[in-house]
């Protein structure tokens, strides 16, 4: 991939394993502890964003998720950021 990415992680145990995931793009992957999770998740999201770059559909995806192109201080792709996190109840 040419041009980086920012993508915001969440981590959470389910039973022995760790799963990785990426809401904006509604990628995720596991593993046996938070860094492998990571590190799959990754993997998972390089792999997603090569298969969108062969398919012509990168920059589609990504406007779609909500990323931004920014240029500033380095060319890359970045998340948008929420006004206020929380959990509800209702």
């Amino acid at each position: 991939m040419s041009v980086p990415i920012t993508f915001r992680m969440e981590i959470f145990k389910e039973g022995d394993q760790y799963v990785s995931l990426c809401p904006e793009l509604n990628v995720s992957s596991f593993g046996d502890t938070e860094k492998e999770a990571e590190s799959a998740l990754r993997e998972a999201i390089g792999l997603f964003m090569e298969q969108c770059e062969e398919e012509g559909t990168l920059e589609e995806v990504l406007i779609e998720a909500g990323f931004k192109h920014a240029s500033k201080p380095t060319e890359r792709w970045v998340t948008r950021e929420p006004v206020k996190l929380g959990t509800a109840e209702v």
